[in-house]
């Protein structure tokens, strides 16, 4: 069984992550999700949105290798964290959104995973954290970086320092996922959306996401001209222009994806 897999559903691929019994994120683990979304970018044309799960019932992903730390020296260190960001960049910057269906254990580096993701969606018995400081580390997947546009930098600080663990309704309060849902709906949930997305004019929502993307650590200033560029950048595609015709006609629009 391959560590991750892909199938295609009516324009939406579906990822799963397969490490049994937990989808701990080892080093082969994140290179097979990288090759994954890289063979996905390929086939992007027949796809409008991705959704993100765990294989199994227990987790979506929980943590790194914790073994592969005793070998470590800070230079070694370094390398495998540089490998790891272009990862999880890989899966940011995916040119459609990214669903996460949460299960189960969402841990560390599994958290991370799930914060470069577009929307995050999660099941009740989903238990979510930054366990880090319990092995004296802290998040190193870009967790310091990605989540404070989620939370509050307090609340992160105490997720951390704390290392203490997190239901699926503090998730929600928190504004870490989007939605929590019953036990075993999170793919039904997750595809519901990303059918809908589907839908909608490809060009504009793989626009909304560059820009969303590019702009969130931008000054106002500089985040206005991206986003003008982005948006006029539409101007010159036809789906803009059928988009507009069908609103006014009061009809179904028929995009193109050009």
């Amino acid at each position: 069984m391959p560590l991750a897999e892909y199938e295609i559903r009516d324009k939406i691929a579906v990822v799963t992550i397969n490490n049994p019994p937990l989808n701990a994120l080892d080093v082969p683990t994140k290179m097979a999700i990288r090759d994954v979304f890289w063979e996905l970018d390929e086939k992007k044309d027949l796809i409008r949105a991705v959704v993100l799960k765990g294989g199994g019932e227990k987790a979506f992903a929980a943590g790194a290798d914790i073994k592969a730390f005793l070998d470590l020296e800070p230079e070694t260190a370094k390398k495998r964290l540089m490998k790891s960001h272009a990862v999880y960049s890989v899966v940011e910057n995916f040119h459609w959104p990214v669903i996460a269906a949460i299960q189960g254990f969402c841990l560390g580096g599994g958290l991370e995973l799930a914060l470069c993701c577009d929307v995050r969606y999660a099941e009740e018995n989903a238990v979510m954290g930054f366990p880090e400081v319990r092995l004296s580390i802290f998040p190193g997947n870009g967790g310091t970086a990605r989540a404070l546009h989620f939370l509050g930098l307090g609340r992160f600080k105490e997720m951390v320092y704390s290392g203490q663990n997190i239901t699926a309704e503090q998730a929600l309060q928190y504004g870490l996922v989007e939605k929590v849902v019953p036990e075993g709906e999170s793919l039904e949930a997750a595809l519901d959306l990303a059918g809908k997305i589907a839908k909608r004019g490809p060009l504009g929502v793989a626009a909304a996401k560059r820009a969303i993307n590019r702009t969130r650590d931008l000054a106002l200033h500089e985040a206005l001209e991206v986003e003008s560029d982005i948006w006029a950048g539409l101007s010159a595609t036809h789906d803009m222009k059928e988009g507009a015709k069908a609103f006014i006609e009061k009809r179904k629009p028929v995009y193109k994806g050009k």
